[in-house]
């Protein structure tokens, strides 16, 4: 898309010249960017400058997300406004009081090794299907995975063969956040259940290559698992497990991520 047509309101040069900035300082500001274009759209076609008023009417359009998800967008509004700031002096800035409260803090789950056994065990009960094969030897390694190294989701997501090393065991994790990559060493667990799937992998035919999806699925002309799928899937092996929080609900994928730690810690 070209940048110097996609942003039109009298944000625009302001907008295109702040994500070149932050760009060259390394930053992706995908969603940064993305949250501009809906402020640049409003902005854009109520003809409106940004201002005291006009900041609080688009404000009104983004009041049905939670108080968190305005907070963040409303931060990124405001920083562009510092931005623009540097070249008029009197402009509009928001005051970060007037802003919507952060969301409560989310209590993690912390599991025992009791539980993390009893989640592996009922990925028997994963029935494989032609769009998702070997679902009960891909999600096997995967929980095993994401508690014994502590990855994030979006982590093990984005894997990709050649990142397994089998001489080093080791696996790559190639610019997560803040654009950083680093190598993970697997424990002996980790080691074992990841060949294994290999093994089934080569032994049903499935995709090989080096560029291939670590979780791989045949479904949409064969890509990696989604986010969504993933989450999903192992809130429902947490619910066959009998693994609860408090509140009655399924622990968050996340929490394999505390669990790492915490144990980690306590070792």
């Amino acid at each position: 898309m070209n940048e110097a047509r996609s942003f039109c309101s009298t944000l625009a040069p302001f907008i295109r010249d702040y994500l070149q900035l932050k760009r060259a300082l390394g930053r992706g500001y995908t969603h940064e960017e993305h949250i501009l274009r809906l402020a640049d759209s409003f902005f854009a076609r109520t003809g409106c400058d940004l201002t005291s008023d006009s900041f609080a009417e688009w404000c009104l359009t983004q009041d049905y997300k939670a108080s968190g998800v305005r907070r963040n967008q409303m931060r990124i509004v405001w920083n562009l406004c510092l931005y623009r700031r540097r070249r008029e002096p009197h402009c509009f800035v928001p005051d970060l009081s007037e802003f919507p409260p952060l969301h409560q803090p989310v209590r993690p789950y912390i599991f025992t090794e009791s539980e993390i056994a009893r989640v592996i065990r009922v990925t028997d009960t994963l029935k494989s299907s032609p769009g998702y094969p070997l679902r009960r030897d891909t999600y096997r390694p995967a929980i095993v995975l994401l508690y014994t190294t502590g990855m994030r989701r979006g982590e093990i997501l984005a894997l990709r063969i050649s990142d397994y090393d089998p001489r080093e065991h080791t696996l790559l994790i190639r610019e997560s956040k803040f654009h950083k990559s680093r190598l993970l060493a697997l424990s002996a667990d980790g080691v074992r259940e990841i060949e294994a799937y290999f093994e089934a992998r080569r032994h049903a035919g499935l995709p090989a290559s080096a560029d291939c999806h670590l979780l791989w699925k045949r479904y949409k002309g064969g890509k990696g698992y989604t986010g969504t799928g993933l989450s999903d899937t192992l809130k429902r092996l947490f619910r066959l497990a009998g693994i609860r929080k408090p509140t009655g609900k399924p622990p968050r994928i996340h929490d394999l991520r505390f669990t790492f730690a915490a144990h980690a810690l306590m070792r």
